[in-house]
Formats: structure tokens, sequence, C-alpha cells
């Protein structure tokens, strides 16, 4: 399995998000999943983003919540380019939007001191 794949499992406590390749891999209170690193909305880097209480994926960006484990955005984004605030048309299409075009799901699995993404 390519280093690229795999992140320290100590790298990783709950609430955190990290990269693993082409895969943003969280820790949701000791649950672990992987999924696509790009938001639907404006393709920000999903790695840099926290899990929050309710344990979904939360875009660094404009705040789209994505559900870990099937990779549908449950909430749309605040904003949009370089605004930061409401916009509930727009955040209302861009959530249908991400309901239909998921991101893609992967396991993620802790495999002595890292966490790996496993294959499909």
């Amino acid at each position: 399995m390519p280093k690229s794949d795999r992140v320290p499992a100590a790298d990783l406590p709950p609430g955190a998000v990290r990269p693993a390749g082409h895969w943003a891999v969280a820790n949701d209170r000791g649950r672990l999943a992987a999924v696509s690193r790009r938001c639907r909305h404006q393709l920000a880097d999903l790695s840099a983003g926290s899990v929050d209480a309710e344990g979904c994926l939360v875009c660094p960006w404009h705040q789209a919540r994505y559900d870990l484990h099937t990779g549908e955005m449950v909430s749309g984004p605040r904003g949009f380019l370089g605004y930061h605030g409401p916009a509930p048309g727009y955040s209302g299409l861009v959530k249908r939007f991400g309901q239909v075009v998921r991101l893609r799901v992967r396991r993620a699995v802790r495999r002595g001191d890292d966490v790996v993404v496993a294959d499909g």
C-alpha cells in the first residue's frame, strides 16, 4: 500500500481529519472513515476540515456538512467565493447537488501505528 494512503494514528484524534492520498480520513469518536477530498461546492480540500458533534465532516471554506458514511451532503454551504454568511436559496441548490453527486466513501482501518484507507 502506498505510503500516501495512510495516516499515523497518533495524528488522528477524535474530531480530526487528515489527508491520505486522494482521501480525507476522519475520526468520528473512534469510528474511522475516508471520503474523497474535494467538496462538492467549490472543491475545497476536505482533509483540512473537521468532524462536528453530530459526526459530520465540515468543509473548511463554507461549512457544508457531509455524512462520513454515505458521502451525502447533509447541509449546504454558508456562503460562496469570499462571502461567508446566509445564502438560503443557493445553499439549498448546492445541497441538492451534493445529495446526488456524493463524495466517494472508503473504509479506514487501524493497522499497527497507522490508519489506512482500505481498497474499495
